[in-house]
């Protein structure tokens, strides 16, 4: 029961956490919201705001997404990994979806590097490699008709080769959490540009 307690308070708290997004929390201290004309990530704030803006938004939704494996490490060491996918999940949909902002929020990238980064640092590296591959070869292909954001399409493609890699590096169970929020909310950005 006790492990049951430890899980649900590490994925509330992770939710909580996620739903501070760094973006909506910048623009609004100039007195504005991002979300009206981009999404409230690193990228949408680069577009909006400049470089400087971009890396402190960046940087802080990557230590929000570190700080909530940390926190499934402290308080649910003994139901790992199911903890640190739990916290995953959580402060990955919590960006997606903030409660605080109208469950409106980001792609979810950012803080998912900061748990992978706590989790599994290899797995990570791999990944975004990958990734980042697949960036201009998307660009010069498919964006002008789809119309989403690269970081988001290469993400998602991404995933089936990140898991593979998980698999022999770790952080599977985190992988596939962060991932199942970002491709949520993939689906969901690619439907509302849809309608």
């Amino acid at each position: 029961m006790r492990a049951v307690v430890s899980l649900a308070v590490v994925f509330v708290l992770s939710y909580l956490l996620g739903s501070l997004v760094a973006g909506v929390l910048y623009s609004r201290g100039r007195g504005e919201d991002i979300r009206g004309r981009d999404l409230p990530g690193g990228s949408g704030t680069y577009r909006q705001y400049g470089k400087g803006a971009a890396a402190a938004v960046t940087l802080a939704d990557i230590l929000k997404g570190a700080a909530a494996v940390g926190l499934a490490l402290w308080l649910a060491p003994q139901a790992l990994p199911l903890a640190t996918a739990l916290a995953t999940f959580g402060v990955v949909f919590g960006h997606c979806y903030p409660v605080w902002f109208g469950f409106r929020g980001g792609g979810g990238i950012a803080p998912f590097l900061g748990a992978m980064l706590v989790v599994a640092p290899w797995t990570l590296l791999a990944t975004v490699t990958f990734a980042l591959a697949l960036i201009p070869l998307y660009r010069a292909t498919l964006q002008p008709r789809l119309r989403l954001n690269a970081i988001p399409f290469a993400t998602v493609v991404a995933v089936p080769v990140g898991l593979l890699i998980a698999s022999r590096l770790g952080g599977g169970a985190e992988f596939l959490a962060g991932s199942a929020a970002m491709g949520i909310r993939a689906v969901h950005l690619l439907a509302e540009q849809r309608a």
